[in-house]
C-alpha cells in the first residue's frame, strides 16, 4: 500500500477532520506516522519505547471499526501519541530518562493520559527528556541526546526536549509534556513552535505523592498551531477529585479565532516588555532584537507595547525559588537513593539538589513561600497595566548537544546548573500561565527563539487568544520547517 506523505504534514486539527470525514482511514494515519518514525527517529531520538507496530496498527483498525458505527472516541479519534517520560501511560515503562527506573512500568494512568486516550489518542510511544526532568537540556544515560529538530548538533532544550523534537519533525500531531522550569516553553522556543505552560491546577497531576505543595510543575500541551494548543489544553483540563487544588472549572473548552479575526484580538492589548530585566539576565547575544522584532509584529497589529520594569528584588526571588526547588526535587532523589547502586547512577545535578536540602528548615520554607506570596501579589499590581507580560523564552541560543549545561552567558558565570534557565521562574512562582510563541531565528538560520509571554491568573483563554494573533502575524515565520533529520 502507497503511502501519502502528506498525512504527517497535517495539524491535530485538520486530521481530526480528515479522518472523521473519512478521507482518511486511522490505520493510514498510523502507517504513515510509523513510517516517518522509522525512518527519522533513530537520528532523532525523540520517542523512546516505541510500542510494536502490529498492535498500533491493530488499535487503528478498531478506531475504523468505530467510526463505520457512527462512533468517535472525540477529535483525537484514532491519532497516534507520546506521552512525555514524566506521565504513566499503561504497559509503557515511566523512567523518566533514569536507568534504574527502566522496568518501572506502568499500571495506570495519569489524569492527562486517560484524558486523551478518552478523546481518541492512540499511545505509540514515550517521549525523551533529561534524567528526572533536571535541566533544559534532553540527554540520560538510559536513552541519549535529543538534538535539536534544526540543527541536531545542537541541544533540543527540555524537559520536554524529545517532546519538541517529534512535534517539529511530524513524528507527532501534537505534543504534551510538563514544565517546572520552563520545560514546555525552552523547547518550544528552539523548536519554532507554541509550548504552553497552563495556570497552576488547570491540569491535574495523578499519580502524585503530594497533591497540596508540590504545585511548581504541571503538564500541559505543545503544538504547530494555537489551535491545536488550545484543543488539546481543553482535552487535559478540568477538576479531579484526587488532586484537591486543581481548578473547580472544566473540563475547558479554548477556542481561538484565526486569520484576520485573531489579529483584531491584538488591537489595544496591552503588553508590558520585561526584556532583560533592566540588565539582571544576562543574554545571549541577537536574542533581545528577535524576541522585540516579534513584539513590533504585534504593535503593527494594534498592540501597545511598553518597555517596563519588574519592580521586585530578583535576588530575593531566585533565593526563595532555590528552597522550593530544592524542597521539591530533594524528596523525588531522596526515594530512589534507598535503591541499590542508585548513587553511582544518579547524576550529579540531582545529587547536588539533594544535597543542598539535607539543610533545610521549615522556617526558611515558610520565608519562601512569604516572598512568592509577595510575589504574586506584586504581580496582580502589574496586571492592572497590562493585559500581558513578555519575557525571552530563553537566555541562550541551543549550545552544543554535548554540553551539559552553559557555564557562562555573556561572559557572567552561572553558579548553578539552571541559573541560565532563569528567565521562565517568574509564570512558574506564580502559579501563572505562560506561552511561547515563535519569535524569529538567530542569523545563522538555523537556531529558532521564543517570545514567552505571561498571562493573568487563570487566565489560559485570553492567553491562547493573544497566541493565536500572535500566529496570524507570523506567517511566512511559521510556514519554515525544519528538514529531517534521516
Amino acid at each position: 500500500m502507497s503511502i501519502d506523505p502528506h498525512i504527517t504534514d497535517l495539524d491535530a486539527c485538520a486530521l481530526s477532520r480528515a479522518i472523521h470525514a473519512r478521507e482518511l482511514s486511522c490505520r493510514e494515519v498510523m502507517t504513515a506516522y510509523l513510517a516517518r518514525i522509522h525512518r527519522i527517529n533513530p537520528r532523532a531520538n525523540a520517542l523512546v519505547n516505541l510500542a510494536p507496530d502490529d498492535g498500533l496498527l491493530a488499535q487503528a483498525e478498531a478506531c475504523d471499526a468505530e467510526l463505520t458505527r457512527d462512533h468517535s472516541r472525540g477529535w483525537l479519534h484514532g491519532q497516534p501519541q507520546a506521552i512525555k517520560d514524566t506521565g504513566h501511560a499503561i504497559g509503557f515503562p515511566t523512567t523518566y530518562g533514569c536507568t534504574l527506573l527502566k522496568d518501572a512500568v506502568a499500571t495506570q494512568d495519569s489524569v492527562m493520559t486517560a484524558r486523551m486516550k478518552a478523546a481518541g489518542a492512540i499511545v505509540i510511544a514515550k517521549t525523551n527528556m533529561p534524567e528526572l526532568g533536571l535541566g533544559s537540556h534532553t540527554f540520560n544515560d538510559l536513552f541519549g541526546a535529543t538534538g535539536n529538530a534544526w540543527d541536531a548538533e545542537v541541544s533540543a532544550g527540555g524537559s520536554s526536549g524529545g517532546a519538541a523534537v517529534a512535534l517539529a519533525q511530524r513524528l507527532l500531531p501534537v505534543a504534551d509534556g510538563s514544565d517546572f522550569m520552563g520545560s514546555l516553553r525552552n523547547p518550544a522556543a528552539w523548536a519554532n513552535l507554541f509550548g504552553m505552560r497552563p495556570s497552576q491546577g488547570r491540569v491535574p497531576f495523578w499519580p502524585a505523592a503530594d497533591t497540596w505543595v508540590a504545585q511548581l510543575g504541571t503538564e500541559g500541551p505543545m503544538a504547530r498551531t494555537v489551535a491545536d494548543l488550545a484543543r488539546l489544553l481543553s482535552t487535559q483540563a478540568g477538576f479531579d477529585a484526587r488532586v484537591p487544588l486543581s481548578i473547580a472549572e472544566g473540563p475547558q473548552a479554548f477556542a481561538v479565532p484565526s486569520g484576520a479575526a485573531a489579529l483584531d484580538g491584538l488591537r489595544g492589548l496591552r503588553v508590558g516588555w520585561l526584556g532583560d530585566l533592566q540588565g539582571h539576565l544576562p543574554m545571549d547575544a541577537g536574542l533581545l532584537p528577535v524576541c522585540e522584532q516579534a513584539l513590533a509584529r504585534l504593535a503593527a497589529a494594534g498592540a501597545v507595547v511598553e518597555p517596563m520594569a519588574l519592580g521586585f528584588s530578583t535576588e530575593s526571588l531566585w533565593d526563595a525559588w532555590l528552597v522550593w526547588r530544592r524542597a521539591l526535587v530533594a524528596p523525588k532523589v531522596a526515594a530512589l537513593l534507598k535503591l541499590p547502586g542508585a548513587r553511582e547512577q544518579i547524576k550529579p545535578e540531582a545529587l547536588w539538589e539533594h544535597r543542598q536540602a539535607l539543610g533545610l528548615h521549615c522556617m526558611d520554607f515558610m520565608a519562601a513561600s512569604e516572598v512568592r506570596t509577595a510575589f504574586y501579589q506584586h504581580l496582580l499590581g502589574l496586571f492592572k497595566r497590562f493585559d500581558v507580560l513578555a519575557l525571552p523564552g530563553t537566555q541562550v541560543w541551543p549550545f552544543p548537544i554535548g554540553q551539559r549545561w552553559p557555564r557562562q552567558i555573556a561572559g557572567r558565570t552561572m553558579d548553578t546548573y539552571h541559573r541560565w534557565m532563569e528567565v521562565t521562574l517568574y509564570a512558574t512562582f506564580a502559579g501563572l500561565p505562560a506561552i511561547s510563541v515563535p519569535a524569529g531565528f538567530h542569523a545563522n538560520g538555523r537556531w529558532p527563539a521564543g517570545l514567552q509571554l505571561i498571562g493573568r491568573p487563570q487566565g489560559d483563554g485570553a492567553l491562547l487568544r493573544v497566541a493565536a494573533g500572535c500566529e496570524a502575524a507570523s506567517g511566512e515565520l511559521l510556514a519554515r520547517r525544519p528538514l529531517a533529520l534521516a
